[in-house]
Formats: structure tokens, sequence, C-alpha cells
């Protein structure tokens, strides 16, 4: 990546301010040294790897310091004349379909509507708990113009998370889905759901819409570095961390996700939405990103396999931004039931790793659609890798692309922090304008996850090779990856612990070819206890969310642990390898 002119850095936090020059430790010679810089954007004078890639002159980042989310959507937004008919969103269930100019109206609509008829102000938190709904768009972007500050939520969570999660975030109002309502009744914060059923009484997103007109909005002054939304990310630690993100953030990904699709797409391109728009790949992308772009997007509520191969052939689809099992079973079942996808032409992975054998499955199978791994976390708004073509990624299966524009990384060694050069494994560190402010109330957990120059510690072990594509390999982070979604170990460890006839216990990812990675739980039972495989299962799953669940048990008699009393997760990781394999 060419060095970013220094007033775009000036107008972010300090944070992500980068040092002139850090010592490089490794030896290098010159001659190896320039190569490394030219093809993998790594400079041995500073040890830090620079994109390879460049946003272009009529394509850069607003600097402007009174830019919110919204007006940089809007503004991107097609000619009015055009926007008259293009559509933005199709709603598969209904059919139902929003133009530009339509989704335009009804942001501002429901804006006026939260502003002056429902008292919400710039600093209040709006909490959303909806699935997938062609409304969902219109609700982000409504609570961003007037300075609010979204937290979306996963319907599937507990009532117990969901509580948690509105209480640390200080929702002042809730907006939610009808069939969620009964998960909100102890919330006691003022409660709007998107659309109102026959036998409810309460006001609904769609009717405030309606009955709010083109009012005018009063003005409020909202700036690039003020809080946008609070997304939750689990950690390690196992309470999961409100991720606060700026506008600035989402002015920066938006760029880049509308670089990506310029550099990969086309505005006649229909892209199929069944990643969760909770989630910072389904926000980023389809609440954001696209309408950037002008592209017209099929919005499923829920995933469905065989929904979505009606929606490609009925809707003639030709991108779908998926996660790994997704792609799996388009592998295994799509030859299995008559169905035209002759119009696929892109499907993109993130969430969790793309296997290369799974990758070159696909190939074979879809010869003709181009498939292509990203990379990316809450914590930097999205996308941080991305591969621009097809050959690239036939030409490294095993990656998951180069650093899209903005982003500068280093590798460092996990002992010395030390910078380490091209194919040397080590922790991935981070830099961009999408990097996140910090950790909600959580100024410990934000400063474990900086180092002291400003990089965000990604817990990523990983490479880069001499081409400049990032490999990841492993994960100083135990996070379990679960059909896209992030299980923290130590929340169902605490959760296991709390059973009577449970004396010790750890949970490890077990390799699941639907899955991806499913949660096993080892445990010590008490003397005497007779507990089973099923009754911990049970135990576990009543307290959290599907996607949490633990899904096989191992007694043992006693959890191997460091000196320190760290669980030594490998050697149960080997272990329940060994089991498996015998089975």
């Amino acid at each position: 990546m060419q060095q970013m002119v220094q007033g775009i850095f000036n107008s972010f936090p300090n944070f992500i301010k980068m040092p002139a020059e850090e010592l490089w430790t490794s030896i290098i010679t010159k001659k190896e040294a320039d190569d490394a810089q030219s093809k993998s954007g790594f400079d041995p004078k500073t040890g830090i790897y620079h994109s390879l890639h460049q946003l272009g002159e009529n394509l850069q980042i607003p600097t402007r310091h009174d830019l919110d989310t919204t007006s940089y959507v809007l503004s991107q937004f097609p000619h009015p004349d055009h926007a008259e008919t293009k559509v933005a969103l199709v709603d598969l269930a209904t059919n139902q379909q929003v133009t530009y100019a339509q989704l335009h109206r009804s942001i501002h609509a429901l804006a006026s509507g939260l502003y002056n008829g429902l008292g919400v102000r710039k600093g209040d938190v709006v909490f959303l708990l909806s699935p997938n709904s062609i409304l969902y768009p219109t609700i982000c972007l409504a609570v961003f113009s007037i300075g609010a500050i979204l937290s979306p939520a996963n319907p599937a969570n507990t009532v117990s998370e969901i509580l948690k999660q509105i209480r640390d975030s200080g929702a002042k109002l809730v907006i939610s889905a009808p069939e969620e309502l009964h998960k909100l009744v102890e919330n006691g914060v003022p409660t709007l759901v998107t659309t109102r059923e026959s036998n409810d009484d309460s006001l609904s997103v769609k009717e405030l819409i309606e009955c709010s007109g083109p009012l005018e909005l009063p003005q409020v002054r909202i700036t690039q570095s003020d809080t946008a939304a609070i997304l939750y990310s689990s950690g390690t630690t196992g309470t999961s961390k409100g991720v606060i993100l700026t506008h600035s953030n989402f002015v920066a990904i938006m760029t880049l996700l509308k670089w990506s699709v310029y550099a990969s797409s086309s505005q006649n391109d229909i892209f199929l939405c069944f990643v969760p728009i909770f989630h910072i790949y389904g926000l980023a992308f389809f609440g954001l990103g696209l309408f950037c772009a002008g592209i017209t997007t099929v919005l499923m509520q829920r995933f469905d396999f065989q929904a979505m191969l009606d929606a490609v052939q009925a809707y003639k689809i030709n991108n779908i931004p998926a996660v790994p099992p997704v792609i799996l079973g388009l592998v295994k079942r799509a030859n299995k039931v008559e169905c035209d996808l002759s119009s696929l032409r892109r499907v993109g992975s993130g969430a969790a790793p793309l296997s290369k054998e799974l990758s070159d499955e696909f190939r074979q199978r879809f010869p003709w659609v181009e498939l292509r791994q990203g990379y990316g976390l809450t914590e930097s708004s999205g996308a941080t890798t991305f591969f621009i073509s097809d050959e690239q990624a036939k030409a490294h299966p095993a990656s998951c692309g180069r650093l899209v524009p903005t982003f500068s990384a280093k590798i460092v060694d996990t002992e010395t922090g030390s910078a380490l050069p091209p194919g040397r494994k080590g922790e991935l560190l981070l830099k961009s304008p999408t990097i996140m402010k910090g950790y909600l109330g959580n100024e410990a957990a934000t400063a474990a996850t900086f180092d002291p120059d400003g990089w965000l510690k990604t817990g990523d072990i990983g490479y880069f090779d001499e081409d400049g594509f990032l490999h990841i390999v492993d994960r100083i982070k135990e996070l379990i990856k679960h059909n896209g979604y992030q299980v923290a170990p130590a929340e169902l460890e605490a959760i296991l612990l709390g059973h009577p006839q449970v004396l010790d216990a750890a949970v490890v990812p077990v390799e699941d070819e639907e899955a991806g990675q499913i949660p096993m739980a080892y445990v010590v039972r008490t003397a005497g206890s007779e507990l089973t495989e099923e009754q911990v299962i049970q135990f576990v799953a009543n307290q959290v969310a599907p996607y949490k669940k633990v899904r096989r048990v191992g007694f043992i008699s006693a959890i191997p642990k460091s000196a320190a009393g760290k669980i030594l997760r490998k050697e149960l990781v080997s272990h329940s390898q060994l089991v498996i394999s015998k089975l």
C-alpha cells in the first residue's frame, strides 16, 4: 500500500497513528530486502507490511470531520433520476422491492419518527434484536443519521444474554422483531417492534415511517470521531465485549467495500444476503457497503439451503458472500437437487477459515464460479484482506488474500515481539482507519488488545508469503468458530463449573465438516457422580444460544494444566482427535 497522505491520518485517533520508524531486528541482505518489499509490500526497515493495492485518484476516504455514516451512504446513492427505478433491496419471502429512492425516503422518515416522536437523541443507544429483514438497513441508517448508537444482537441469544447486552450498552430504546418480544419482558426499556402483528397494539417501525413522513430533521452535529455502533464480540475471557466503532470506521470500511466491488463486480450484479446483518460481516456488506456501489441485494430472513438455491435461480443471483459451511453444502448437495446456478459468478467466504481441500472441491464442482476468501474482524470493522481476481485466488488457495488499501500489518514473534519477514510465522498485528476505538467500559481489555504503538493485536498466528498474501495458520485466541459464530471456551467452562457434579472442566474445538468446529467439553466429575454426556450437554444448552451448545463430552480424571494453571488445550485437542479417530 502506498503511504497515506498525512492529513488522512490526522483525522483519526492517536492510537492508529503509525510511528515514523521501528527497529528492524532481523539480518537481511539488501537484495533480499528490495525483492521482499516490491513483491510482498514488506519494508525491512520498519518490519511493516503495506497494502499492494491503491484506492485510486477517484476513490479516497473522505477526511471531512463533520461527516456521518448515513450522509456518506446517501451521497453514494444512484442519481435521483435513476434511484426511482434502481432496486436496492428485495425481500425473498414476499418479493417486496425497495428502490434507492424509497430507501432514502424511509431512512429520513424513520429518523424523524425516532427523533421527534420517540425522543431519541445523539449518544442514545438503540438496541436492535431482529433477523434479517427489508427494514434492517433502514433502521441502521436512520439511527446513525441522528447521532444515536446502534447495538445489534443475535436473535438466537438467550434472555440472560440479551438483557446483559441491553444493560451493558446502556440502551435507551429497543427495536425488536415481534417473534423476539418474549425475550424482552424484563428489560425495562421502551420497545418498538419492526412490524406489528394483528393481535398486538405496539407501535411498529413500519407505522412510524408511514406516519412521520418527510418531516424536517433537526441539525444534529455528528463528527467522524463519534461512536456509531457497539457490536458485541466474544473474547478469550468468556465475557462478551462491546466493540466501539465510530463513524470514521464505517466511512473507511464503506470506501474499501466500494473499492472491492468496483474491482471485482458490476453495478448490475445482484447479491444474495443470508449472512446475518447483526454480524459485522453482514452489517458492513449489506447494511452499508453495497449501497455505496448501487448494488441490488436479495434478502433472506434466515439461511435455508434450498431457499438459497431457489433464489439464485429465480433472481439470477451473481454474488453470494458466504461462510465455509455454505460452501461445503454447495459442494455436497447442489448436484442432488434440480436447480440452475448458471448465473452465479462469485462466491466469497469469510467469518471462518476455508480449507484448500474444500476450495479445490468447489472449483471442480463449479468451474465457472470465482471463489474468494477474505479475512476480517469485528475490531477492524470487517474486511482486512481480499482477493481482487480469480487468478490470484486460484494461485494461492490456502491464503485469505492481500491487505486491502489503507491497511498495514506486522507479523511479530510471540515471545520477543520482533517483527518477522515473509515466510515467518507470528502474531498478526493491524493498523487502518477501520480499526475500532476500543472496548466499551473495559480499559483493561482495550489496553491488552493494542500494543504501545497502537497496533491491534489480532490473536491470530499467520504469515505473509513472498507475494504479499496472508496465510492464517493458528490462533492465539481460543475462540471456537462454529458456523461462522465465535464461541468462547471460557464462557462455557464457567457454566460447566456451576454444575454441582462438575469438579473441573475445559472446552476445546473439534473439527467438523459441516460446522467448521464444534465445542467439546472435557469434564472431571465429583467423586461418586454418574453424570452423563447428555446431562452435561442439556445443562449447558439451557443457558446459552444454540450455536454455543456443547456437542460432545469426554470424562477425564484431571484437566491438564501448566505450572501457572493455564489449561493445556492442545493436549485436549490431540486427545479429542485420537478419540474421534477411533469412533
